[in-house]
């Protein structure tokens, strides 16, 4: 069975992204750049709630993604994406498949399919549904080393404690700290 490992970047107040959808703190560099590829070389889907496709599609597929991060743009161009909306009509963008359906019940599908790992990339909205339902096998987070004091939380809309367990922690030259972790359940 595919695991689904969500990763974000967030500060060290549990921001994914400030006032705006401010992401300019973002620590992104060689190493990060790096770190990006081995993790688009293990999976063979991404899986995006309908802000984060449109923001990703909007830049992957143009000049600034293509001409800016050529090894990342052509593996964020050429992988499988699920995009889970419940509003959103079509889905242009290279490879891309809409799911409008149940999103419990079409990630589970998804799970069970041979191949490789998928990941989630922002999708703060779909995360904490998939959270709710037990279906994250894996959370890297990339703790930024930075304090926006305002800005949407990555864990939001959480009412149940959430117990995890430490996998690995990779510490970046930058000061980015990678923590990955398991539900303690599994």
């Amino acid at each position: 069975m595919r695991k689904v490992i969500m990763f974000n970047l967030i500060t060290l107040d549990g921001f994914f992204e400030g006032p705006g959808r401010d992401i300019s703190w973002h620590q992104v560099d060689e190493e990060f750049n790096e770190f990006a590829l081995e993790q688009l070389s293990s999976t063979d889907g991404l899986i995006f709630g309908r802000v984060t496709y449109q923001l990703m599609a909007n830049f992957w597929p143009k000049p600034a993604g293509l001409e800016g991060e050529p090894a990342t743009a052509s593996w964020m161009n050429s992988l499988p994406k699920y995009v889970f909306s419940k509003t959103l009509e079509k889905a242009e963008w290279n490879n891309t498949r809409l799911v409008n359906d149940d999103a419990i019940v079409e990630l589970n599908k998804l799970k069970q399919e041979p191949g490789k790992d998928l990941f989630i990339f922002g999708s703060a909205n779909l995360s904490s549904t998939f959270t709710k339902h037990g279906l994250i096998d894996e959370y890297r987070l990339l703790v930024n080393p930075v304090v926006l004091g305002a800005g949407v939380p990555l864990f939001k809309d959480t009412d149940e404690m959430l117990k995890l367990k430490l996998l690995h922690i990779k510490v970046f030259r930058n000061g980015n700290v990678l923590l990955s972790y398991q539900p303690s359940s599994q």
